[in-house]
Protein backbone atom coordinates (compact mmCIF):
# COMPACT_ATOMS: atom_id res chain seq x y z
CA UNK A 1 0.00 0.00 0.00
CA UNK A 2 1.34 3.10 -0.87
CA UNK A 3 2.60 6.22 1.76
CA UNK A 4 -0.36 8.41 0.13
CA UNK A 5 -2.90 6.03 0.87
CA UNK A 6 -2.43 5.34 4.05
CA UNK A 7 -2.10 9.24 5.02
CA UNK A 8 -5.28 9.73 3.03
CA UNK A 9 -6.63 7.24 4.98
CA UNK A 10 -5.23 8.46 8.40
CA UNK A 11 -6.65 11.92 7.54
CA UNK A 12 -10.13 10.51 7.12
CA UNK A 13 -9.61 8.35 10.52
CA UNK A 14 -8.97 11.41 12.45
CA UNK A 15 -11.79 13.38 11.57
CA UNK A 16 -14.60 10.60 12.10
CA UNK A 17 -15.21 11.59 15.87
CA UNK A 18 -15.37 15.38 14.48
CA UNK A 19 -17.83 14.85 12.29
CA UNK A 20 -19.57 12.25 14.68
CA UNK A 21 -19.73 14.87 17.55
CA UNK A 22 -21.94 17.22 15.27
CA UNK A 23 -23.83 14.84 13.73
CA UNK A 24 -24.74 13.97 17.67
CA UNK A 25 -25.02 17.29 18.84
CA UNK A 26 -27.64 18.21 15.68
CA UNK A 27 -25.81 21.53 15.68
CA UNK A 28 -26.51 21.73 12.11
CA UNK A 29 -28.31 19.82 9.02
CA UNK A 30 -25.81 20.72 6.36
CA UNK A 31 -21.96 19.23 8.30
CA UNK A 32 -21.93 16.38 10.02
CA UNK A 33 -20.66 12.70 9.54
CA UNK A 34 -19.94 12.96 5.63
CA UNK A 35 -19.08 16.29 5.56
CA UNK A 36 -15.81 16.21 8.29
CA UNK A 37 -14.35 13.44 6.73
CA UNK A 38 -14.51 14.73 2.90
CA UNK A 39 -13.04 17.91 4.41
CA UNK A 40 -9.91 16.41 5.96
CA UNK A 41 -9.70 13.56 2.61
CA UNK A 42 -9.72 16.29 0.38
CA UNK A 43 -7.53 18.84 2.47
CA UNK A 44 -5.28 15.84 2.57
CA UNK A 45 -5.35 14.96 -1.32
CA UNK A 46 -4.95 19.21 -2.79
CA UNK A 47 -1.27 18.94 -0.08
CA UNK A 48 -0.20 15.56 -1.61
CA UNK A 49 -0.86 16.52 -5.11
CA UNK A 50 0.81 19.75 -4.02
CA UNK A 51 3.96 18.31 -2.41
CA UNK A 52 4.37 15.56 -5.17
CA UNK A 53 4.15 17.56 -8.19
CA UNK A 54 5.32 21.28 -6.99
CA UNK A 55 8.66 23.00 -5.90
CA UNK A 56 8.96 23.15 -2.30
CA UNK A 57 8.60 27.12 -2.44
CA UNK A 58 5.23 26.85 -3.56
CA UNK A 59 4.11 24.33 -1.05
CA UNK A 60 3.06 26.87 1.14
CA UNK A 61 0.76 28.38 -2.07
CA UNK A 62 -1.07 24.90 -1.43
CA UNK A 63 -1.98 25.31 1.91
CA UNK A 64 -2.90 28.70 1.40
CA UNK A 65 -5.42 27.67 -1.12
CA UNK A 66 -7.09 25.02 0.78
CA UNK A 67 -7.33 27.59 3.74
CA UNK A 68 -9.09 29.87 1.44
CA UNK A 69 -11.02 26.96 0.55
CA UNK A 70 -11.88 26.05 4.17
CA UNK A 71 -12.89 29.48 4.89
CA UNK A 72 -15.54 29.29 2.50
CA UNK A 73 -17.27 26.33 2.90
CA UNK A 74 -17.02 27.17 6.85
CA UNK A 75 -18.84 30.65 6.15
CA UNK A 76 -21.50 28.37 5.13
CA UNK A 77 -22.29 26.54 8.36
CA UNK A 78 -22.73 29.88 10.01
CA UNK A 79 -26.35 31.07 10.38
CA UNK A 80 -27.20 35.31 11.31
CA UNK A 81 -30.99 35.16 13.00
CA UNK A 82 -32.93 36.82 15.10
CA UNK A 83 -32.24 34.83 17.98
CA UNK A 84 -28.17 35.52 17.10
CA UNK A 85 -25.68 33.78 14.86
CA UNK A 86 -25.17 29.92 14.88
CA UNK A 87 -22.74 27.62 13.61
CA UNK A 88 -19.69 29.32 14.55
CA UNK A 89 -18.34 26.38 16.34
CA UNK A 90 -19.37 23.92 12.84
CA UNK A 91 -17.34 26.63 10.97
CA UNK A 92 -14.42 26.37 12.79
CA UNK A 93 -14.46 22.45 13.27
CA UNK A 94 -14.62 22.64 9.71
CA UNK A 95 -11.33 24.86 9.62
CA UNK A 96 -9.76 22.09 12.00
CA UNK A 97 -10.86 19.35 9.82
CA UNK A 98 -9.11 20.94 7.15
CA UNK A 99 -5.86 21.05 9.09
CA UNK A 100 -6.13 17.80 10.12
CA UNK A 101 -6.10 16.82 6.52
CA UNK A 102 -3.39 18.90 5.45
CA UNK A 103 -1.28 17.96 8.69
CA UNK A 104 -1.33 14.19 7.79
CA UNK A 105 -0.64 14.74 3.91
CA UNK A 106 2.49 17.20 5.13
CA UNK A 107 3.70 14.17 7.44
CA UNK A 108 2.85 16.26 10.57
CA UNK A 109 0.73 13.56 12.40
CA UNK A 110 1.80 14.99 15.78
CA UNK A 111 -0.74 18.49 15.05
CA UNK A 112 -2.79 16.56 13.32
CA UNK A 113 -3.31 14.05 15.96
CA UNK A 114 -3.41 16.88 18.67
CA UNK A 115 -5.91 19.33 16.11
CA UNK A 116 -8.04 15.53 16.10
CA UNK A 117 -8.13 15.40 20.09
CA UNK A 118 -8.25 18.92 20.80
CA UNK A 119 -10.98 19.85 18.69
CA UNK A 120 -13.36 16.88 19.55
CA UNK A 121 -12.55 17.51 23.65
CA UNK A 122 -13.36 21.14 22.77
CA UNK A 123 -16.55 20.44 21.07
CA UNK A 124 -17.72 17.61 23.49
CA UNK A 125 -16.65 18.64 26.85
CA UNK A 126 -17.35 22.56 27.10
CA UNK A 127 -20.80 23.20 25.79
CA UNK A 128 -21.99 23.04 30.13
CA UNK A 129 -19.50 26.20 30.38
CA UNK A 130 -21.19 28.14 27.30
CA UNK A 131 -23.18 31.57 28.08
CA UNK A 132 -27.55 30.62 28.51
CA UNK A 133 -29.17 31.55 24.98
CA UNK A 134 -25.72 31.14 23.54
Amino acid sequence: MSKDLVRLGAAYLLSVPIGWERERAHETMSAGLRTFPLVALASCAFVLIGVSGLEPATHGHVLYGVMTGLGFIGAGAIIKGEAGVHGTATAASVWATGAIGAGVGFGRYDIAIALCVLTYVTLRFARPFLRKGA
